[in-house]
């Protein structure tokens, strides 16, 4: 496996962050041109909804490599660590519920979950808890190995555990995916419930989100109309669309479609998913300390990040095998979400083509909420 940004990726997969980068010229189309032409993704999809509720939906590429397969408009992706925001959500309602405290321990829910027993349900969500990320010891960079294997939570929990803290609890953001496994494992222990479940009913029911699931136990299928996702492995570049997401679980197991990613965050923003106290304390930020580009900030399962026409998007994203994924919501109320068939630094060869690739997805999301179209 080449040493590309899908190497510093594999460490960080399912990261978020809708960091914006300068916007490339032209209209949506064009940039998605640029994409499949200029920086070799496979496909690139994107939908635009308008303040009123109008969408625009486009496509790039090809659905299946060295073929001249449509790709689906709007079709379904691996939505990556956006799974994190469905579960925050949903552990924001439980709290406007009085039935989670944010600034209680983990601990008093999920007795001897971590060995700190300072670290509150807060720090989680906003990944200043300082636990290991499990992702980087799973053996990720060797994804052929792993890719059909099954992962009890647990079992990430206790990889993660088996690890230095990166920090104090409180101290400094650091972007780990056990906050969100521990999420996970809480709002099933209060509601009694799978959060599966939970994030159905609660959330993709509720706004009517037709091509969101979670997948279950087992399922290695996407099973709506959707382009094939591509990732560098030992054995080459392959078709990974089929894998098993339970090392994801909940901070990254969602498959949705570029459309549903904008109506999740449309209604979450505009408060139809939760008390206005709970959304303000969603949208209470703090400083990524360099983690993510500059400006970013990072709330209770969503981030802030500024626009270069002003003001600032909200939204999440995520990277895991074969897709990346990149939206966001713009103060006027106009989203746009954008998905490309693998991460960056699989077709290309260097980590700089890598890196401008990656740049080239973001810069995406920065023109479509500032205006292009």
């Amino acid at each position: 496996m080449k040493k590309t940004l899908v190497g510093v990726l594999a460490a960080a997969m399912l990261f978020s962050g809708t960091a914006m980068a300068a916007p490339a010229g032209g209209g949506v189309q064009k940039q998605l041109d640029g994409l499949t032409t200029q920086h070799e993704f496979p496909a690139a999809l994107a939908t635009i909804t308008e303040a009123n509720g109008r969408t625009n939906a486009y496509t790039s590429g090809t659905a299946e490599l060295n073929k001249r397969t449509p790709v689906p408009r709007n079709g379904q992706v691996r939505a990556g660590s956006n799974t994190k925001a469905f579960v925050a959500t949903v552990v924001m309602q439980l709290v406007g519920e009085g039935k989670v405290e944010l600034d209680k321990p983990i601990n008093h829910y999920l007795p001897g979950a971590v060995k700190d027993d300072r670290i509150t349900v807060r720090q989680l969500l906003n990944h200043t808890s300082g636990l290991a990320n499990y992702t980087e010891f799973l053996g990720l960079d060797k994804f052929e190995e792993q890719r059909h294997r099954y992962f009890e939570p647990r079992e990430l929990l206790d990889v993660a555990n088996a690890h230095p803290v990166t920090g104090e609890p409180g101290a400094k953001f650091k972007y780990s995916n056990t906050n969100y496994v521990l999420l996970g494992l809480l709002t099933q222990k209060v509601t009694g419930r799978p959060i599966a479940e939970n994030v159905d009913q609660r959330v993709i029911r509720k706004i009517g989100l037709r091509d969101t699931y979670w997948p279950g136990v087992g399922d290695e299928t996407i099973r709506g109309k959707h382009a094939q996702g591509y990732a560098r492995t030992g054995n080459g570049i392959e078709d990974v669309t089929e894998l098993d997401p339970s090392w994801g679980w909940a901070a990254g197991q969602i498959i949705s479609t570029t459309k549903d990613l904008n109506s999740f965050y449309r209604a979450l923003l505009k408060g139809e998913l939760m008390p206005q106290a709970q959304l303000k304390e969603m949208q209470k930020t703090v400083d990524t300390n360099g983690e993510m580009p500059a400006g970013a900030e990072y709330g209770l399962g969503i981030a802030s990040t500024p626009l270069s026409c002003g003001g600032r998007a909200w939204g999440h994203g995520g990277d895991i095998h074969g897709y990346e994924t990149r939206g966001g919501v713009a103060p006027d109320g106009r989203a746009f979400s954008v998905a490309v068939t693998a991460l960056p630094g699989t077709f290309q060869d260097t980590p700089e083509d890598a890196m401008k690739a990656h740049d080239a997805v973001v810069a995406t999301v920065d023109a479509a909420l500032c205006g292009a179209k």
